[in-house]
């Protein structure tokens, strides 16, 4: 039971919400209440500070989850191994992407896999690559397909994919048979994810530019969607704009800039991610995965 309340609170801290976490794990809003008031009093101290928006953590609680979150973790292998012993395969497997591109490899891997682990329950996130990879060093998420990111976890190479320039179809570099990085310091520029550690902010600090920020969205789409717009130049990893068509010139970089797309994944490995992650790779490893 007292896993269980530390899991509850958890949800409560990811969704910053009681009432969000009651729904997400299928409690009253009172029992998540009371179960976090438990672990409040067992403590000693507030682990959550309640507001009229919702509730955030208490600095005490955010020194407590990371060990909080390895005992939740596991808790899940203990549940896990026995039953695979038994001859059982159950659990839940989170797995991110940063890569729209991947959604129908990854569902196709997925109903392939729950035809055969039908106790194995496995949710998908999206995000961007760094912030991804922060989510799987925090055990909050399994394994991830991501550009590649220094950190705490095993790797396991897909392909190699181009940093492409995206410009207007009307604008007059979109002639050029490249686009200089530095036209980004000149030119409008339409930035995703603002102010995170994404491909585009690695290539500027490579290349020594300082981009012309206008816009920003936090949706790789929505920035096509105003670069087609006309309302000024964004990059993108080529495999984001492949399954959409629209007024976009696509160009590639001079000088030329590609990054390593692979699977990060937790050094330990509950048994139900360690069983999904050796059924995904070959979904990956086909000649058209390592093309793009």
């Amino acid at each position: 039971m007292e896993l269980e309340r530390y899991r509850v609170l958890v949800c409560a801290v990811e969704t910053g919400s009681l009432t969000a976490a009651a729904e997400r794990l299928r409690y009253t809003p009172s029992g998540v209440s009371r179960m976090v008031a438990a672990l409040e009093e067992e403590n000693g101290f507030p682990l959550l500070l309640r507001q009229r928006s919702g509730v955030r953590p208490t600095v005490d609680c955010l020194r407590l989850l990371p060990l909080i979150r390895e005992m939740l973790r596991c808790g899940e292998n203990c549940a896990q191994l026995p039953a695979q012993i038994r001859g059982l395969d159950v659990g839940t497997v989170t797995v991110g992407t940063a890569y729209s591109a991947y959604y129908a490899r990854l569902a196709e891997a997925t109903s392939d896999f729950h035809v055969r682990y039908p106790g194995i329950q496995i949710q998908l996130r999206s995000g961007y690559s760094a912030g991804l990879v922060e989510l799987l060093e925090e055990r909050r998420l399994d394994l991830c397909i991501v550009s590649w990111r220094e950190g705490d976890h095993d790797w396991t190479p897909i392909c190699r994919d181009e940093m492409m320039a995206w410009l207007p179809a009307a604008h007059p570099l979109a002639k050029l048979p490249a686009l200089p990085v530095a036209a980004f310091a000149q030119e409008p520029y339409i930035e995703t994810y603002p102010g995170e550690d994404i491909d585009n902010a690695r290539v500027f600090a490579r290349c020594g530019v300082e981009p012309n920020l206008r816009f920003s969205t936090m949706d790789s789409f929505a920035t096509y969607s105003m670069v087609e717009a006309g309302l000024g130049l964004s990059m993108n990893n080529a495999i984001n704009a492949r399954a959409w068509s629209g007024r976009v010139r696509i160009l590639p970089l001079d000088p030329p800039q590609t990054v390593e797309i692979g699977i990060a994944s937790a050094r330990e490995l509950s048994p139900a991610a360690r069983t999904f992650l050796r059924f995904l790779r070959p979904y990956f490893s086909e000649p058209s995965a390592r093309n793009g």
